[in-house]
């Protein structure tokens, strides 16, 4: 998305697209493989769990092995953003700030699940997951990409927050019942099914708004509206979130999920360029 605004806005690098897209892709593995060992750790992933399968709950993988993959992605993270930073920035206070940032994004994807007091097992995974996935993900990108920042680059930005945070939310949904046997307390835990559904749709509302409004301020063509057609994607993520109990069923919608906003991103991001 940021890439996309970036080229929408007339700034656009090639460099910084492909290696935000690395550096982005070593993050999620990472997170993966913290919230595979870290909930293996605490008790999340136990026998009673009806959601697929982890690596070391079903002993594919060992706790140490786990481990060692971990350091290694936080190591190529660190390659690959700080070769990012390099191509992008000066160093300067900017370079330094960004480099917090991502030393922040890391460290947020380990400790999601991690540690003493991992913070997804008070309920604060939606606030993460909504800051680095929409806000730091598309702002940081686009001024990677043109040296500035745009308060509209925001709007977009939300839209990829709030669709992040659904499908976390559909992860918790469905793992309502393990997460409170193992004292996870998600957002879906706190406040019930019911309230989580509800949850859900506002979501997949607010994201959608947070888009229709970008377009409204900066409209200069019909094909802007183009994202409109992932609209059915969203209907159809809801109505199973709402409809299906069983984990099992709910499941396949994560990835649903993922890929409808990933549709979503792409026909957003081509409709904002070719108008």
């Amino acid at each position: 998305m940021g890439s996309f605004l970036a080229a929408g806005f007339h700034t656009f690098r090639w460099d910084v697209m492909v290696l935000t897209i690395i550096t982005t892709l070593f993050l999620q593995i990472l997170s993966n493989l913290a919230n595979d060992y870290g909930d293996y750790i605490n008790g999340a992933d136990h026998k009673e769990r009806l959601g697929p399968a982890r690596a070391v709950q079903s002993g594919e993988i060992t706790p140490e092995a786990m481990k060692k993959m971990i350091i290694v992605f936080v190591l190529l993270s660190l390659i690959s953003g700080i070769s990012l930073l390099f191509i992008s920035l000066e160093v300067n206070v900017k370079f330094l700030l960004f480099l917090l940032l991502g030393i922040a994004s890391i460290a947020a994807a380990i400790y999601y699940t991690m540690g003493k007091s991992p913070y997804g097992y008070s309920g604060l995974g939606d606030i993460s997951v909504f800051v680095f996935f929409g806000w730091v993900g598309v702002c940081g990108t686009y001024f990677l990409h043109s040296g500035s920042f745009n308060p509209m680059v925001l709007l977009p930005a939300t839209s990829c927050s709030l669709f992040s945070v659904a499908v976390l939310n559909i992860n918790n949904i469905r793992d309502i019942d393990s997460d409170k046997a193992a004292g996870k307390k998600s957002i879906p835990v706190r406040i019930g099914r019911s309230k989580a559904v509800s949850y859900h749709f506002m979501l997949l509302l607010l994201g959608l708004l947070c888009a229709l409004v970008f377009v409204v301020l900066n409209y200069e063509g019909i094909w802007q509206f183009l994202f409109l057609l992932s609209i059915p994607l969203f209907v159809k993520n809801y109505n199973a979130v709402r409809t299906y109990k069983e984990p099992k069923l709910i499941d396949p919608f994560l990835k649903q999920m993922a890929i409808s906003t990933l549709i979503f991103v792409i026909l957003f991001g081509v409709g904002f360029i070719v108008s």
